[in-house]
């Protein structure tokens, strides 16, 4: 009587000394993690926000740098976009929505209408959704309702 070459036994150990050795890991770029999608960052997402100069009076600036995952390389002319509550309006209102574009170094700067705290706190919203490179919606709160800039970084990981 022949015996299978694969026993259910040796399928198990095989499996096993696998796992126990990293074969079975997803690859991950080394150096740069990406940056996750934070709770609420899509809240009052609009799509396709147009890329403007400033966002209603401004008076208040959002900054910040956009990286690739792995390298850290910068990502020139991404396109970031930004809303929140201001003293001009509620983060669902069409013109609290914005985008720009990041520099050569990958650098984002955009001034937009003194952001006040809605639901108690005082938190932007920005987005990186172009296709390029996974989606990201980001919800960072502000030290202080009176801070006057708030710099946020990506780090994107290819779609």
């Amino acid at each position: 009587m022949r015996f299978p070459m694969f026993t259910r036994r040796r399928l198990m150990l095989a499996s096993g000394a696998a796992l126990a050795t990293g074969l079975m890991t997803p690859a991950q770029a080394a150096g740069v993690a990406p940056t996750l999608t934070m709770r609420g960052g899509a809240n009052n997402y609009r799509p396709d926000a147009p890329i403007v100069d400033r966002i209603g009076g401004g008076g208040f600036w959002m900054t910040g740098t956009v990286r690739r995952a792995g390298d850290g390389a910068p990502l020139p002319d991404q396109r970031i976009q930004m809303w929140a509550h201001t003293t001009e309006g509620h983060e669902r209102d069409p013109h609290s929505h914005g985008a720009t574009l990041t520099d050569a170094d990958g650098q984002f700067r955009l001034e937009m209408p003194q952001i006040v705290p809605a639901f108690g706190q005082a938190h932007a919203h920005l987005a990186y959704d172009s296709g390029a490179f996974k989606t990201v919606f980001l919800r960072p709160l502000m030290a202080s309702p009176n801070d006057t800039s708030l710099h946020v970084d990506f780090v994107l990981e290819p779609a």
